[in-house]
């Protein structure tokens, strides 16, 4: 009798640069890409806790940049 194995994960970022995890045998869905990191869940929600410091979605980081810089300018 074999042991049931781990499901393996890989780290996916959005367009708007927010992190999640996927089933390494799937295909990607439309809008995100695969990051580097590949392993069991656990380890794949450790690195993105490590990693994803800003959870503001890019659009709103790049106006919020643009609100400053008008404002400074």
């Amino acid at each position: 009798m074999t042991q049931p194995t781990e499901p393996i994960y890989r780290v996916v970022i959005s367009n708007e640069e927010r992190y999640s995890i996927w089933p390494e045998h799937k295909e990607i869905p439309w809008g995100w890409r695969a990051d580097q990191t590949v392993g069991t869940k656990q380890a794949c929600l450790d690195y993105i806790k490590e990693v994803w410091t800003d959870m503001r979605p890019l659009s709103l980081r790049k106006k919020m940049a643009a609100a400053e810089s008008e404002k400074s300018a």
